[in-house]
């Protein structure tokens, strides 16, 4: 007889999740790096022993599969993006546009007001483009090199710049998750944007007062005798000029005309290695280190910056680190971090055991606050199992949506809610795609830069600050 399909009890639900939990944080205390294969092994071990409970309760194996598919297919953009944000990096090194945005902006940019404008620069670019994962890859890349000259703590400059680029792609109309929140409540777009101005303006307003007091009260040392060592050692290697900007400034106006992620970052990647050709035939020659005419040199050179390894060596060596590349075969283990979270996540889903946690929570709520609060809870709490902020907004908008109407709370509280809670949030947890991409991108572990990410870790307290105090919470009047 066929086995009938049952539910899950709440512990049944939970013995996964706290399973992973017990495992990642081992990873933490006992490995130097949990990206090269720790937290990927915990997570399929947390996701086969979520299985055998899927099937004790009478869900069959290909169910599970096919669960598990698609959602690694909703991972698919992202993992497509990781690669040719890795292709990005090469050749926008060997190219000089990176070093030359690192150069001229030690011109510019004080030490005391780098972290504040770190933030405004990243808000600015990410809300033009909607894209965070885009301007953390260029400008972002520039800014971490920037204030590494300057003597700033990477961890904190790399807070700085999550806190702007997700400030613009929370606000910008271009921004999918922007377009994606209100679609799943039942509003409109602008609606949105308008609405959620209220929690976002105080949360940034927040953070760049703390980047500010932090900029002017941290040492930097001799700031001005290393910008000019620093400044000499890309000037020794990489020919600087200003034509490098076109590079940058013509994939941005790419991404404004609305041109897709993938098409608009090949055209960088395209652009790289063109301006590598042109303006750095001497880094060219110096990383092929053989005999042959120009074309087979440079195009042995180019490929391997888009796939591989690429080192160049300056007169600084502090700045050496800053100047490597691991193109898309640097990608491959953050790939596998996330290839295995949708692992975990598929069997979590289809076994129903994060709807029976999420439904648990629901029974427990209240008021409008305890609503809120709770619907920002799992954003959050999806971030962590489902690790994808686009599974953070539609699983607990859908779950949540009756409820937002049954106590008269118009959509746009809901939109803002999973925008405040789900979007920021991503970037925080290590094996969610946000996380792991911005660390393997910037170099820096997400568990470092998370307590300097002040406008990600505000946000959903904020939304949950004003749904308790009944702040701007819009309701509809009585017969409507």
């Amino acid at each position: 007889m066929r086995k009938t399909k049952r539910q899950p009890t709440l512990i049944e639900a939970l013995i996964p999740i706290v399973f992973l939990i017990i495992l990642l944080s081992l990873n933490v205390l006992l490995f130097e790096d949990t990206l090269q294969g720790s937290n990927q092994i915990a997570l399929m071990t947390a996701a086969a022993l979520a299985g055998l409970i899927g099937m004790r309760m009478g869900f069959k194996w290909t169910e599970m599969r096919k669960q598990i598919v698609k959602t690694i297919s909703t991972a698919m953009p992202a993992i497509l993006i990781l690669l040719l944000i890795g292709a990005l990096s090469g050749t926008w090194l060997i190219s000089g546009v990176i070093p030359a945005l690192i150069y001229y902006g030690l011109d510019i940019l004080n030490p005391k007001i780098f972290l504040f404008a770190a933030v405004v620069i990243s808000g600015i670019v990410s809300l033009a483009t909607g894209s965070s994962w885009s301007t953390i890859a260029t400008i972002g890349v520039a800014l971490l090199g920037i204030g590494d000259a300057m003597g700033i703590d990477k961890a904190i400059v790399a807070g700085a710049i999550i806190s702007g680029a997700y400030f613009g792609d929370k606000m910008s109309p271009l921004s999918d998750t922007t377009n994606l929140a209100p679609a799943v409540a039942g509003t409109d777009l602008f609606t949105h944007i308008r609405y959620m101005m209220y929690t976002t303006v105080p949360t940034m307003t927040i953070t760049l007062i703390i980047f500010l007091i932090m900029g002017f009260t941290m040492h930097t040392g001799d700031v001005q005798t290393h910008g000019v060592a620093v400044q000499d050692a890309i000037a020794g290697t990489f020919n600087v000029t200003p034509w490098l900007f076109l590079v940058p400034a013509i994939l941005f106006a790419v991404i404004m005309k609305k041109v897709q992620p993938l098409p608009a970052l090949a055209v960088g990647v395209v652009l790289g290695a063109v301006f590598a050709v042109i303006f750095q035939p001497q880094i060219i020659e110096n990383l092929y280190n053989g005999e042959g005419n120009y074309f087979k040199v440079s195009y042995i050179v180019v490929m391997k910056a888009i796939y591989g390894q690429t080192n160049i060596i300056t007169e600084d060596p502090a700045m050496n680190e800053l100047f490597t590349s691991g193109g898309m075969s640097g990608m491959l283990e953050t790939i596998w971090l996330i290839l295995s979270a949708m692992f975990f996540g598929g069997i979590m889903e289809s076994t129903g055991m994060l709807r029976k946690i999420t439904l648990s929570v629901l029974k427990l709520i209240k008021s409008d606050g305890s609503l809120i609060g709770s619907t920002a809870f799992s954003c959050i709490f999806f971030n962590v199992t489902a690790s994808d902020q686009y599974i953070s907004i539609v699983v607990p908008g859908e779950m949540y949506s009756e409820a937002f109407k049954d106590r008269g709370l118009k959509p746009e509280v809901l939109s803002r809610t999973l925008e405040d809670s789900g979007t920021v949030t991503s970037v925080l947890v290590p094996w969610n795609t946000g996380g792991a991409t911005q660390a393997r991108v910037l170099g820096v572990p997400t568990l470092s830069y998370l307590p300097f990410a002040f406008f990600n870790l505000i946000s959903p307290l904020m939304t949950i600050l004003f749904g308790y105090l009944n702040i701007k919470i819009r309701r509809y009047r009585k017969g409507k």
